[in-house]
């Protein structure tokens, strides 16, 4: 099989003992698994179902190797007046690639359910997060009706928030002004960690970006690849996870990173054994949510069902 996928903690045994490609960024993967290049392949979960309104070749498996808490990912100019989310309402947001990429579906439900936030009543600037760059083309861009909705063209994200041309930025990675150290750019949360920490204990969600997808026709053709594959992403994800373990004995010294141990303690306490699940049934809160605010914010024509959306073979994990 050819499969791609980013190289994480989650998938780097894969990348020791299978054949498995990868690319400079995540959406290189996305479009070369959209356009049919590999039989295993990352996708985003919105990719998924935006391809799933127009009956896609490619079918998702309940493999989860990206996951992110998000009350960190949304960024403010310093002067915008942008001092917590109901100061959002009217402004203009930009977004890398298309309007509602999985970072920002997840930070605007959060929103939206927890604070009132009202994305119709926003501007929204899409474009490339630190080179000029359209939308991107290998996926359709769904989006309510009457959206105001514009292109950055020559500009960079990151640029027209360091420079107050928009004023806030939804975005899975983060900006180059920030990194820069500019004085111009804070977080709407600057207290994200202690934010996302109880986010999780009052809901039980780890929010999730990005599935495994299989070609549909090897699916059909070999009705035991799903199990495999599944099964193979798993193994390498419990690789990662007990690595973890073993270098709590040895104060996680296999990394540069201080105060890890104190950090993999306090997830083993806080997630239990298995702190990045993969399956069905551990994640079906959190699947429901994100399924939810899909067709809440105008990315679905209707809101799909976990069993529409997962390979039947494994509704069971």
């Amino acid at each position: 099989m050819k499969i791609g996928c980013f190289p994480y903690d989650t998938t780097r045994q894969l990348f020791e003992t299978t054949s498995v490609e990868t690319a400079a960024t995540l959406p290189e993967i996305f479009e070369r698994a959209i356009r049919g290049e590999f039989d295993v392949a990352e996708l985003g979960l919105t990719f998924s179902l935006r391809l799933l309104e127009e009956g896609t070749p490619l079918v998702a498996l309940p493999i989860f190797p990206n996951r992110v808490f998000r009350h960190s990912c949304v960024f403010v100019h310093a002067r915008s007046g942008i001092t917590g989310p109901g100061d959002l309402t009217g402004r203009t947001i930009g977004e890398f690639g298309t309007y509602g990429q999985d970072s920002g579906v997840w930070a605007k439900g959060i929103l939206m359910d927890e604070h009132g936030f009202r994305p119709e009543t926003n501007r929204w600037v899409i474009g490339g997060l630190e080179h000029p760059a359209e939308p991107f083309a290998f996926i359709p861009h769904p989006r309510p009706d009457g959206l105001d909705v514009t292109t950055a063209g020559k500009e960079t994200l990151s640029d027209l928030l360091d420079s107050g041309e928009i004023d806030a930025l939804f975005s899975a990675n983060v900006p180059q002004c920030v990194l820069d150290g500019s004085p111009n750019v804070v977080r709407l949360f600057p207290d994200f960690a202690a934010r996302e920490r109880d986010y999780h204990r009052r809901t039980g969600i780890f929010p999730i970006m990005h599935t495994i997808v299989v070609r549909r026709d090897l699916l059909r053709d070999d009705p035991g690849l799903a199990r495999r594959v599944y099964t193979m992403f798993e193994a390498a994800k419990d690789a990662a996870a007990e690595r973890y373990r073993r270098g709590r004995r040895l104060y996680q010294v296999q990394t540069m990173l201080p105060w890890t141990n104190a950090l993999v303690d306090d997830t083993l306490a806080e997630f239990g054994e298995d702190w990045w699940p993969y399956g069905i049934s551990a994640n079906r809160t959190a699947l429901d949510t994100y399924l939810r605010y899909h067709h809440e914010q105008g990315l679905s024509s209707r809101r799909w069902r976990i069993e529409e959306v997962f390979t039947p073979e494994l509704l069971g994990t």
